[in-house]
């Protein structure tokens, strides 16, 4: 049995339509888990970054976020993305007080950083991301494409964490999932 921990973020505002497609694939997963595998925390952090930097305090290994990100493909397009992480020493002192200010760390990047700059940052983090068709329009529910990509964020977070648990290392390559001419429709 593995000893590594595995916390797994969904963020976003079920509020704006796609932009809940983070919170989606975490309740789907912890409806089909039910009791997480040992050593996996899910998070529901909605728009509250700042309460997965405060869960990294208690220390893990690795970090899944999951989110809408917009990369210019087609609304459905799955993203596994490793991070470049700003380090916050080399920012000026404006940008560091204007990133300090914010108190809910609704972006994964300003996860990324804040975790950093604290010395919690796990060593294994990527950023699950689905292109989203609407952020913009105040609405609940999934469009129709970033809908049918939770089924397989789902899958690809359930094996990403197998492969979290049971191998010493995992590939750090940005990678393409899916897109909408190959499957999500």
């Amino acid at each position: 049995m593995s000893s590594k921990r595995v916390l797994i973020a969904g963020m976003g505002s079920v509020l704006r339509q796609d932009d809940g497609f983070g919170v989606a694939v975490v309740q789907r997963l912890m409806a089909e888990w039910q009791v997480p595998p040992p050593g996996v925390t899910l998070m529901d952090a909605g728009t509250g970054g700042i309460a997965v930097v405060q869960e990294l305090l208690d220390g893990y290994e690795a970090l899944i976020v999951i989110d809408a990100v917009r990369r210019g493909g087609e609304p459905g397009t799955l993203y596994l993305l490793e991070p470049e992480i700003d380090n916050l020493d080399e920012w000026t002192d404006a940008e560091r007080r204007a990133f300090l200010a914010d108190t809910h760390y609704a972006e994964p990047w300003k996860i990324f950083v804040l975790a950093r700059a604290l010395g919690v940052l796990p060593p294994f983090v990527r950023l699950l991301g689905c292109e989203p068709a609407e952020v913009d329009e105040a609405s609940i529910g999934l469009t129709e494409r970033v809908a049918q990509a939770v089924d397989l964020a789902v899958e690809r977070v359930r094996r990403l964490v197998e492969e979290l648990l049971e191998r010493e290392h995992v590939s750090s390559q940005a990678t393409i999932l899916s897109t909408a001419t190959d499957g999500i429709e």
